[in-house]
């Protein structure tokens, strides 16, 4: 008898325990624990969204990013339309780590700070990043962000948003991103105009003009280049007038890039002006702008700036130029050959990837890149490879095709992923 009251205290004892236990507080630290169960956790995640706590909702947003399947976007797009802006920040970047995986190490989540019921972060400087052409993000994860960008209550969550939907190609998104470009906070204008340029939309060139002489200096860059880079020929007088009025050397820069972009014969007079500016931003724009405007009867004058020009920039540009103005031979010191060569460079191959890719969409151009890509160097391989990845047909695909069997693994990974994109885009 005292025997069966002992065990019964005992279990008694335990029951509470186990009681107490089920009823303390949940932790951040008991959330990061989930995570460790994978995929499996995800519906108690996902519950945990609703969680009164803040710091609660903070870490299963982390988890759920952490998890990383697919199962783990319906949760983050849900996130998303939390009242608090880091919950906000943390979801988008999640729901673009699953598309790009390593971007929340480096995205705005990542250098968050809370003040009371603000959150500051920092971007990082590079803004360059962009899925893969055939990686289709679902349309409710666009949806969610564009949300976000039109309607998130913190600057900080709307910039971020717009970053993420330029990250993702979103083309449905351009008219939240134009409305946001007439948002009174400098981030998320300049965040929309850099997602504008990622996604290529050439409508939504003439949303933005009206930014050509905003009094922030990284706007109204910012929407210089978005301009050029939407081919909107119906901004060059605004342009020509920023080029003319403006005493910021970067301004004057960006403001003649663009019109080089943007072909027009009104600019000749201004493109010779500067071809020989002491500043060398300008020269090169200018050579820029007489190799688009593709007048033969040039060629004499940019091949004579060509041997004479000693800064790498504008001889780059002038190169390019000469190029597109009919002088395509390969030889050791021939114009094209340079361009070629500059992949080799650390500081010059993102400015000769550039024109590459804009000569390489003349079919008739292309055979000297296929040549350097199959007998060139590693750096010429994954960089023609790239370049013929967002410039190449059909007529590229063989070249591809050895690439992605090249004996470097590096190499081969560079050709198959600019294989895929080639036959997506065709």
């Amino acid at each position: 008898m005292h025997c069966n009251r002992a065990l019964l205290l005992a279990g008694v004892c335990v029951l509470g325990v186990w009681s107490a236990a089920a009823q303390a507080p949940l932790r951040p630290k008991d959330v990061r624990a989930m995570s460790k169960q994978g995929s499996s956790a995800l519906p108690q995640l996902q519950e945990l969204l609703r969680n009164p706590d803040l710091d609660i909702r903070i870490e299963a947003v982390k988890a759920i990013t952490e998890i990383g399947t697919q199962g783990s976007l319906t949760p983050l797009i849900q996130a998303t339309a939390d009242s608090d802006a880091e919950v906000q920040i943390r979801a988008t970047d999640g729901l673009v780590n699953f598309y790009l995986p390593g971007y929340v190490q480096h995205g705005l989540g990542a250098s968050l700070k809370r003040f009371g019921t603000d959150v500051k972060g920092k971007f990082t400087d590079t803004n360059d990043q962009v899925i893969d052409p055939y990686v289709v993000p679902r349309p409710d994860v666009i949806q969610a962000i564009s949300n976000l960008v039109r309607n998130a209550g913190s600057a900080p969550a709307r910039a971020n948003a717009a970053r993420a939907l330029g990250i993702l190609r979103a083309k449905t998104a351009v008219p939240d991103l134009l409305a946001a470009c007439r948002s009174k906070d400098s981030d998320v204008i300049y965040e929309s105009l850099i997602a504008l340029e990622k996604i290529r939309d050439e409508s939504a060139a003439s949303g933005v003009t009206f930014l050509l002489h905003d009094l922030d200096e990284r706007v109204q860059l910012a929407a210089i280049e978005t301009v050029g880079l939407l081919r909107d020929k119906a901004a060059v007088p605004e342009l020509l007038g920023v080029l003319e009025h403006s005493r910021n050397i970067k301004v004057k820069r960006d403001a003649l890039t663009s019109l080089a972009m943007l072909p027009d014969q009104q600019s000749r007079g201004v493109f010779g002006k500067y071809l020989h500016d002491k500043d060398e931003g300008l020269r090169a724009a200018a050579a820029e702008g007489f190799g688009r405007l593709r007048n033969p009867t040039d060629l004499p004058m940019i091949d004579a700036a060509f041997k004479d020009e000693s800064k790498m920039s504008p001889r780059l540009a002038l190169a390019f130029a000469e190029v597109l103005l009919g002088k395509t031979e390969i030889s050791e010191f021939s114009p094209y050959q340079l361009l070629i060569n500059t992949v080799n460079s650390v500081g010059y191959r993102g400015v000769a990837y550039a024109y590459l890719v804009e000569i390489s969409r003349n079919p008739a151009l292309r055979p000297p890149l296929y040549h350097a890509a199959e007998n060139g160097t590693k750096d010429e391989k994954i960089y023609l490879a790239r370049v013929l990845a967002a410039s190449g047909g059909q007529d590229s695909v063989p070249c591809l095709e050895k690439l992605s069997h090249d004996g470097d693994y590096q190499v081969a990974e560079e050709g198959l992923r600019a294989l895929r994109t080639v036959r997506a885009r065709l």
